[in-house]
């Protein structure tokens, strides 16, 4: 099986309507072990290969998952494992194993579940927008279903283990992807996330764990699951990411009173080099989008789609970018490709809207 049948869209992740432009999406994810054998990282290959010809068919089978793709690692190129890590169905961990771990996916990207990665069970849920309290109730469907065929890994008096200490207990990590340009330009996103830090949150850039905050994108997420319960962390988590929304409201409204000249010179320069760059890099061509995500969201940008400058977010990645191509390309030939796609996308847009606004004149 491949997962050429997930290319027909942008991703879970990545298709917010017009109305949530400051939350990308939010994300359920749970750690979870089989009871009776050994954790992924001491079982070995051979454990591990068992695990997941047992997990692979039963999971497979679940009413919730359905119509799915089921990989193996090891049945996957690295082109593969490097678009299914852009659209955050897979872990970086995860693009580095081989035989014994696998993936199941729901085809709309929604529900997703890792075998031996770090731990047994990865289970995730993934939508648009902020629904922390929707994916929650997906993946403890999908959670109760698995339960009800094989065994966890449980202790009454500190609940789910996992091979991870940090991750004891409800096994939950519940994250927020939040777009972030107001703060940034206005220089204050360092001390909401000094304060993030202080109240438990952690804060990621666009892939995860160890990455940079590239195009603005930022993961906010809770950092321990052991003595809280579930509704809560969701709840907490929730409830900072909509006073984080009403932050960057107001920024992204002092930047249109106060720096309007700065504010529409930035973007118009973002616009100018897209549509006439003949190199890009993965970061520049991110960080760019994001300014034209912001000049549309504002109202700056008239010629140009939404929908196309979150479709060119998804497409300049280093493996979706390579996938359209149909070829493997070396870094300076994905800089030129990159260049050339965006410039001609993003002209493309700008005359269709122009033909519209002159019908409806």
């Amino acid at each position: 099986m491949t997962i050429d049948p997930l290319l027909s869209n942008s991703g879970a992740w990545m298709s917010a309507s017009q109305h949530e432009q400051i939350v990308i999406s939010s994300r359920i994810r749970l750690a979870r072990n089989l009871r009776d054998y050994a954790f992924p990282g001491w079982g070995g290959e051979e454990e591990c290969a068992r695990i997941w010809s047992l997990l692979r068919p039963a999971l497979a089978a679940l009413p919730s998952l359905q119509p799915e793709i089921d990989v193996g690692m090891d049945e996957l190129d690295d082109l593969d494992k490097q678009i299914l890590l852009e659209r955050h169905l897979i872990s970086r961990e995860q693009a580095g194993k081989g035989r014994g771990s696998g993936l199941i996916i729901r085809e709309d990207e929604r529900v997703s579940l890792m075998v031996n990665e770090e731990d047994h069970l990865r289970l995730q849920a993934l939508t648009s927008g902020l629904d922390l309290p929707g994916c929650w109730r997906v993946i403890d469907d999908v959670d109760s279903q698995i339960e009800s065929v094989t065994g966890y890994a449980f202790s009454p008096s500190l609940g789910y283990l996992t091979s991870c200490p940090t991750n004891v207990g409800t096994g939950m990590r519940a994250s927020v992807m939040m777009h972030l340009p107001g703060l940034v330009l206005m220089e204050e996103m360092n001390p909401i996330i000094k304060g993030l830090g202080k109240i438990g949150l952690t804060v990621r850039g666009l892939w995860g764990e160890g990455t940079e905050a590239v195009g603005n994108m930022f993961q906010i997420s809770n950092q321990m699951t052991l003595g809280e319960k579930e509704g809560d962390i969701v709840h907490n988590i929730e409830q900072i990411c909509l006073e984080i929304v009403e932050h960057e409201k107001n920024a992204r409204l002092r930047l249109a009173e106060k720096k309007e000249l700065y504010l529409k010179d930035h973007i118009g320069r973002a616009f100018g080099i897209l549509t006439h760059a003949h190199l890009l890099t993965t970061k520049e061509a991110l960080d760019l989008l994001s300014d034209l995500r912001l000049g549309v969201d504002l109202g700056i940008l008239k010629g140009v789609d939404r929908g196309v400058v979150d479709e060119l977010l998804m497409m300049a990645q280093p493996g979706h970018l390579q996938k359209l191509e149909g070829r493997v390309l070396k870094t300076k030939e994905r800089d030129r490709v990159r260049a050339k796609r965006v410039r001609e996308r993003l002209t493309r847009s700008e005359s269709r809207t122009k033909k519209v606004n002159k019908t409806h004149e």
